[in-house]
C-alpha cells in the first residue's frame, strides 16, 4: 500500500509499505481523508514538532475519515463509515479517572513523541485499537468528518469555560483550530463571538462561520474587558497578553493554542488583578462525540476545508497549509491503490 513518510526535514514521500494486519480488538482503515495540522507541519519543515524529533519515517496524520475494511470481531461491517479518537491513553492517575488525556505515557496518532514512532492515518490502511473508532452518522461526508479532531479540540476548550451560551467570546487567533472553536461557540448560542488574526483571509473565513466581528490585531485594538470567554488559540504572547486585557473582570480565559516549553513574555497582571479562571486546555477527552454530532448538524462548519490535494500532491498541501493567508484547514485525499481497489 501506499503511505506518506516524512523522513526528517523536508523529507516527504509517497512510499510502499506493508499493508497492517488487524489483531483481536483492533479494526482495519481505509483512509479517505487526512487533515494537516500544525504538528504535521513542523515535523516536515522542522524534523521535528518541539522536543519530539523524527528518528525513523513517521507516517503523520491524526484527523482523518474513512471506512472500515476489516473487523475481526464482525461487529463493524466493511465500508462502514468512521473517523476515530487519535489516542491511546497512557497510566491512569490518582485523581484524574474522568480525564484520560491527561494521564502520562499515552500515545497519539502521527507522533514522534513516543519510540518506536505512533504511525499515523496518512495512508491508505491503518490499524487502531477498536475502541478508538467512532461509526459516523449517516450523511455526514468523509470530507467533513475529518474536521471531528480539531472541532474537538475547539469543544474540550468550550467546555473548559463551562459553555458559552448567551456569553460574549473572544477567539483570538484564526488559524483551524480559532475557526473550527469559533463556529462551535456560534453553533453553541454565544451572545457574540469575535475573532481576530493578523490576516484578513483567516479572519473573512471567521465572519463566513458566524463571527459577528472580526479585529485584525496589526490595525486594530481589542477593546478591553468586554468579553465573558477568551478562547487564546494563537499561542503567541502578544495575543495572550492581549487576550489577558480584552477579558472581563472575574472572566474565564482558556489557552487553547499550544505554546513553546520556554520562557516568554507573558504579562500575568491583568489576569490576577481582574480575578480571571483560567484553564489550560490540552487536546481533549471524549468530545470527538460532540463534535461529529455538530459536523452533522451543521454543514456550514465544512467552509473551514479550503482545500483539499491527492496524496501524491502532498508536498503542494503541506505549502497551502503553511499559507496561513491562503487556507483554512488543508486535507490529502487518500485513494485506493489501483491494484487494491
Amino acid at each position: 500500500m501506499r503511505a506518506l513518510v516524512i523522513n526528517g526535514k523536508e523529507d516527504l514521500s509517497l512510499a510502499e509499505v506493508p499493508v497492517p494486519e488487524p489483531g483481536p480488538g483492533q479494526v482495519r482503515i481505509r483512509t479517505a481523508y487526512v487533515g494537516i495540522c500544525g504538528s504535521d507541519l513542523h515535523y516536515y519543515y522542522d524534523g521535528a514538532n518541539g522536543a519530539f524529533v523524527v528518528r525513523e519515517p513517521l507516517i503523520p496524520g491524526h484527523e482523518m475519515s474513512g471506512t472500515v475494511d476489516a473487523d475481526p470481531s464482525g461487529e463493524l461491517a466493511p465500508g462502514t463509515a468512521v473517523t476515530v479518537h487519535p489516542a491511546t491513553f497512557g497510566d491512569e492517575q490518582p485523581g484524574l479517572a474522568q480525564a484520560p488525556h491527561l494521564w502520562p505515557n499515552g500515545a497519539y496518532l502521527g507522533s514522534a513523541s513516543t519510540w518506536p514512532h505512533t504511525q499515523g492515518a496518512a495512508a491508505e490502511y491503518f490499524v487502531v485499537d477498536a475502541s478508538m473508532v467512532r461509526v459516523l452518522p449517516a450523511g455526514l461526508p468523509l470530507n467533513r468528518a475529518a474536521l471531528a479532531e480539531p472541532l474537538a479540540v475547539g469543544l474540550h476548550g468550550i467546555a473548559l469555560a463551562g459553555g458559552v451560551a448567551g456569553q460574549r467570546v473572544l477567539v483570538t487567533g484564526s488559524g483551524a483550530i480559532g475557526l473550527l472553536a469559533a463556529g462551535a461557540a456560534v453553533a453553541l448560542g454565544a451572545a457574540e463571538v469575535t475573532t481576530t488574526d493578523v490576516l484578513e483571509g483567516p479572519l473573512g473565513r471567521a465572519r463566513g462561520l458566524g463571527a459577528a466581528q472580526t479585529i485584525n490585531v496589526r490595525s486594530e485594538e481589542i477593546p478591553a474587558e468586554a468579553y465573558d470567554v477568551v478562547l487564546e488559540c494563537s499561542g503567541i504572547p502578544a495575543s495572550i497578553n492581549a487576550a489577558f486585557v480584552a477579558a472581563r473582570r472575574a472572566g474565564t480565559y482558556v489557552q487553547v493554542g499550544m505554546v513553546p516549553n520556554a520562557a516568554s513574555g507573558i504579562n500575568l497582571a491583568p489576569m490576577i488583578s481582574k480575578e480571571l479562571t483560567m484553564h489550560g486546555s490540552f487536546r481533549f477527552n471524549n468530545e470527538i462525540d460532540a463534535a461529529i454530532s455538530l459536523l452533522a448538524e451543521r454543514p456550514e462548519i465544512e467552509q473551514v476545508i479550503t482545500h483539499t490535494f491527492d496524496a501524491a500532491d502532498a508536498v503542494q498541501g503541506f505549502a497551502t497549509a503553511k499559507d496561513s493567508e491562503a487556507s483554512g484547514k488543508v486535507l490529502l485525499a487518500l485513494p485506493a491503490d489501483p491494484d487494491t481497489a
